[in-house]
């Protein structure tokens, strides 16, 4: 496969499964009564560990627009360390991670070392939805090459 093919554009009754995919995942989020902050946290969080600059860039907006804080986004790498988030955040987070990781971390059942009681089996789940669509959302942006530059005025500051 050329990685100048966009997967979107190559197979888009796949990309069209993924997109509807996405959208229940933040449908069942929201009805298990999961805030869109956390949602936003769990998509930037496994784009991070992906290098995923695309998404990145989408749901970080995306969280802004909601009234996300910067110093909250400025931290998600470490969120370990600060006293940032919900426990119910960290719960999704350390979720989150798990999936993004899963094949660096088979040996290691994260989640039986976290705090997840933050969270309801339901939430759980969902949660994993979440992380398992972002990643592979990342990776039709990472593998499609898709384009993330500034606009132009912005080169000029």
């Amino acid at each position: 496969m050329s990685h100048s093919t966009h997967l979107d554009f190559a197979v888009p009754a796949a990309y069209q499964s993924l997109l509807a995919a996405g959208k229940a995942a933040g449908t069942a989020a929201i009805a298990a009564g999961l805030d869109v902050f956390l949602v936003e946290l769990v998509r930037i969080r496994a784009s991070q560990l992906n290098g995923c600059a695309f998404c990145l860039r989408m749901h970080t907006r995306d969280a802004l627009a909601h009234g996300e804080s910067t110093d909250r986004l400025a931290v998600l790498p470490a969120w370990r360390d600060s006293d940032y988030f919900s426990p119910a955040e960290r719960a999704a987070l350390s979720i989150a991670e798990q999936v993004t990781l899963i094949g660096a971390r088979r040996n290691d059942p994260l989640t039986e070392t976290e705090d997840l009681a933050a969270l309801t089996d339901e939430q759980r789940a969902v949660v994993g939805w979440l992380a398992i669509v972002i990643n592979a959302f990342n990776r039709v942006a990472i593998v499609s090459r898709y384009e993330v530059a500034p606009a132009t005025a912005s080169l000029a500051s």
